[in-house]
């Protein structure tokens, strides 16, 4: 389904605060693959993703989507294809809209706009039985504005807004990262669910180890911008903290192991 050939990046290059992110990164990632991606600070898991979705541009190399060649392609020509959470709850959705109406827009996504742009009955009646997958209530708070919700409540709608509309790719930039513990480990359940049951090729960036473990089909660890270690299959159900703390420091990466990282 994803195909990164070669892919580099360099920020504020020339200069005394250059920056190599990313060096020569290979990576294919087949359809229905849940992909979680672990790392330090500046390992490049961020980069990686933003590059993907188009927030950054390559500096070599080629991005295929579903045999799509994506690389020269706009962030906005992009969106079409993919999903994304992002590490803000606050980023995913627009406050001074009603829920139904931030779910339409995510309906409506890459498609021509007209001049029946209202919600229709037909599909708020979708839109109540997909928030009650939430079990939230939200279904009842329909006309709501979203800005009148909590971080968890706007990042739980952020999500589904992301897969309303089955995307090619589902990218997830730590976002459960700025959630309490108890409220994280529900929106991990409902991504773990949406994920199986729409079979969605899934890449996840997190700092906790424990979910890398706990989530996916796959795990890959990056290290000052390359690809140390990439695990599935039986070998990942049996990983365990301390095989991944292991393998930073056999590749002489446990400097960037930062607190974040091993407090998580």
């Amino acid at each position: 389904m994803l195909k990164l050939f070669n892919i580099a990046k360099t920020f504020n290059p020339g200069t005394i605060t250059e920056k190599c992110a990313l060096k020569n990164v290979n990576l294919e990632i087949a359809d229905g693959d849940f992909i979680t991606v672990i790392g330090g600070n500046g390992a490049g898991k961020s980069t990686l993703l933003n590059l993907i979705a188009g927030i950054y541009r390559t500096d070599s190399g080629s991005i295929f989507l579903d045999g799509m060649d994506l690389t020269g392609l706009p962030e906005h020509v992009r969106a079409k294809y993919m999903g994304r959470v992002f590490q803000d709850p606050m980023m995913g959705t627009a406050a001074n809209m009603q829920i139904e109406e931030n779910l339409a827009l995510a309906m409506r996504r890459g498609k021509r706009r007209t001049l029946a742009w209202n919600v229709q009955s037909a599909e708020r009646k979708r839109y109540r039985e997909k928030l009650a997958l939430l079990e939230l209530g939200l279904e009842n708070r329909m006309t709501d504005k979203v800005g009148l919700l909590s971080g968890g409540q706007r990042q739980a709608l952020t999500l589904l807004m992301a897969t309303l509309q089955k995307p090619k790719l589902l990218l997830l930039d730590e976002h459960t990262a700025a959630l309490d513990p108890k409220t994280a480990k529900k929106v991990l359940e409902l991504t773990q669910s949406f994920v199986s049951a729409e079979k969605l090729t899934t890449f996840m960036v997190t700092h906790n180890m424990k979910d890398a473990i706990r989530y996916g089909n796959r795990l890959i660890m990056m290290s000052e911008g390359s690809i140390i270690y990439d695990v599935s299959g039986e070998e990942k159900r049996n990983l365990k903290v301390e095989n991944l703390l292991k393998k930073f420091d056999e590749a002489g990466a446990e400097d960037t192991l930062n607190d974040r990282l091993l407090l998580s």
